[in-house]
């Protein structure tokens, strides 16, 4: 099939960029052409892939939104004249035909605001307007694909899109995330992390501290438990004190940004995300293909892969999180949680994602033909 796919930036850095490098290059290596259309690329990840670099905006478009118009707009001009059996973007726009849902919907964002302010904002606002027309255009695609059931679910309730919307989850490397690694390194971490023997290592992975939720972690630490807080979020202090003023200030650990993540999975018993919303979570998914029993919210969208009490644990009530960790200290559960969690891993890599866009693809060019065949544009 050629296949054009439209993304602002293909890199490795950033969830929804990564994954779609991640299934583009799987689409490219089963034997499909490929074209990128992006402002930025990383070379390495081109091979094999013609890019068409997109303009970049003008002073104008001084807003995220007006970029985002921009961008829209500009690849549109740029697939003008072009036949492809299948056009995949995971930006919002409106020339594709899949279209790829990695956040939740800008209507969710308004839930809380006050009568005036959501009037102001969803009505009034030429900023909101225009996002809202945006992402209305990305919901009339032919075809979706939303990262997690919770955000297929929110699809379905701001704008009823029920049909043609089917889930593909970010994938995990289960070469590079894996427990004979993880076990392998696991002394030589703990050593370096000053964990005890007896302590009970708790890994959040995260730069958002409020929206992942970290101060209701932090209140749900006992005694013998050693927090490592991976990640730079905003205000640091606040965090800092909090834990000071439960008392556990000794036993949280802020450890800023890292590029050698593995290091603190294999200095881990269990990884916990208590986000209160979420629309994936790779943290998790990288830990239980280390192995490790992960504890998440129920708000967050890698929760729908979770089986509750096996292969991890899901919580609603931030105050149910403390005795979850408290059961997590018996060794012989982390092992068997741990061992079901990896099986649930092997079922989530990027080749089984790139399979379902694979499988979707070849549906969407095979409508597209008869579509062509009956004369219907």
């Amino acid at each position: 099939m050629n296949i054009a796919v439209i993304v602002k930036s293909f890199v490795l850095t950033g969830g929804a960029e990564k994954y779609a490098v991640e299934v583009t290059r799987r689409l490219q290596a089963r034997g499909h052409s490929i074209d990128v259309f992006s402002w930025r690329a990383d070379k390495e990840q081109l091979d094999g892939i013609r890019h068409f670099p997109v303009p970049l905006p003008t002073r104008l478009c001084f807003t995220s939104v007006l970029t985002s118009v921009s961008f829209a707009r500009q690849v549109a001009r740029m697939l003008s004249g072009r036949s492809y059996d299948v056009i995949i973007s995971h930006e919002r726009g409106y020339h594709q035909d899949l279209s790829a849902i990695h956040t939740f919907s800008y209507l969710l964002g308004t839930e809380e605001y006050s009568f005036i302010k959501k009037l102001n904002s969803i009505y009034l606002s030429p900023r909101s307007g225009t996002h809202l027309w945006l992402e209305r255009k990305q919901m009339e695609s032919p075809w979706l694909v939303s990262v997690s059931g919770i955000i297929k679910d929110c699809v379905a309730e701001y704008y009823g899109r029920k049909e043609q919307n089917i889930i593909a989850t970010p994938g995990v490397d289960i070469e590079w995330f894996n427990p004979d690694w993880t076990q392998a390194h696991r002394e030589e971490a703990r050593r370096a992390e000053r964990i005890e023997p007896d302590e009970l290592a708790v890994l959040f992975v995260g730069s958002e501290f409020r929206r992942k939720g970290l101060a209701d972690l932090i209140l749900a630490l006992g005694p013998d438990i050693k927090l490592l807080v991976v990640g730079q979020g905003e205000r640091p202090g606040y965090y800092q004190k909090l834990a000071q003023k439960h008392g556990v200030s000794e036993r949280v650990l802020f450890k800023g940004l890292t590029d050698n993540v593995r290091h603190y999975y294999a200095a881990a018993d269990v990884v916990v995300l208590p986000s209160l919303r979420e629309a994936f979570g790779m943290s998790i998914l990288e830990a239980m293909a280390c192995g490790l029993p992960v504890v998440s919210s129920a708000a967050t969208g890698v929760s729908g892969i979770i089986e509750d009490g096996r292969d991890g644990y899901i919580f609603k009530d931030p105050n149910k999180l403390g005795g979850i960790l408290q059961l997590l200290k018996a060794a012989d559960l982390r092992r068997s949680v741990g061992r079901h969690a990896r099986l649930t891993a092997e079922k989530h890599t990027w080749e089984a994602t790139a399979s379902i866009y694979e499988d979707l693809c070849l549906t969407i060019a095979r409508e597209k033909r008869n579509l062509a065949r009956s004369g219907i544009s």
